[in-house]
């Protein structure tokens, strides 16, 4: 078998029934209670089919497939189809947890792990610390900006020397970000790799009654303003790039956090 993971995503489970186990994610793939789905969750909590991971030549979106207890990522309950991103955090209910990382991140694979959704690899004993390659990089690795929402905190990762991102220190963004930069980085790091549309921002900011009173000039200054107090911390990285005609993408890579 080849050691990398040849263009498939990788579905890590993170605590719950399934802690340990691991899938290659080549094709839509179906999760819940029902034993004919494609990685079965065996909780009470769980619907039949709970949600769905669909492999499109955009990437890999999840969808919550109308369950009673939710699905989440990274801690936020999702009302439409996501693309997923690396290192999100998908939560199935309360009951499961698991970490996605794309096909981007060739990581090696840890031995025994099948190519085909619906065989994860052995599950490990939880009550040891994994030490395979990939649970390694996943203990290892956050985004190099983070946000705490239910305290409006910020952080953001400092390359250390050597190669870039190898390696990172976070450090809290004081003073913190005003209530108006706070809804606009948080709108941009929910939608982390896509872009937002203008419109989106100034509702999100002041509002669906007010978005037509606000001056192209207005949300400028704002855009201006977070720049400027993120490269306060991190100078050498833009993390809001501007997509001429359409808006803005937030950049957040992965990065080794120390």
């Amino acid at each position: 078998m080849d050691a990398y993971r040849d263009e498939a995503a990788l579905l890590i489970a993170q605590t719950g029934p399934l802690n340990g186990q691991q899938w290659a994610i080549k094709a839509t793939v179906v999760l819940g209670r029902e034993e004919t789905c494609d990685i079965v969750i065996q909780d009470r909590q769980v619907s039949r089919h709970h949600a769905q991971l669909a492999v499109t030549p955009n990437g890999i979106y999840l969808e919550d497939l109308g369950s009673k207890n939710g699905t989440h990522r990274n801690g936020q309950p999702i009302q439409d189809k996501v693309l997923l991103q690396d290192g999100d955090v998908i939560q199935i209910a309360l009951a499961q947890k698991f970490v996605f990382l794309s096909s981007d991140a060739t990581l090696p694979l840890s031995a025994g792990m099948s190519h085909v959704i619906g065989q994860p690899a052995p599950a490990t004993n939880s009550s040891q610390p994994d030490s395979s390659p990939v649970a390694s990089a996943i203990h290892a690795t956050s985004r190099r900006l983070r946000l705490e929402k239910r305290s409006h905190r910020v952080w953001v990762g400092i390359p250390q020397d050597g190669p870039p991102n190898l390696s990172v220190t976070e450090i809290e963004l004081l003073p913190p970000l005003s209530i108006s930069q706070y809804l606009l980085l948080e709108l941009l790091y929910d939608n982390a790799g896509e872009v937002v549309s203008r419109e989106a921002m100034v509702t999100k900011i002041w509002g669906q009654e007010q978005s037509y009173e606000i001056s192209e000039q207005a949300l400028d200054a704002l855009v201006r303003r977070l720049r400027e107090r993120l490269a306060g911390l991190d100078p050498h990285f833009d993390y809001i790039k501007t997509v001429r005609g359409h808006g803005l993408r937030l950049e957040n890579p992965l990065v080794k956090a120390n």
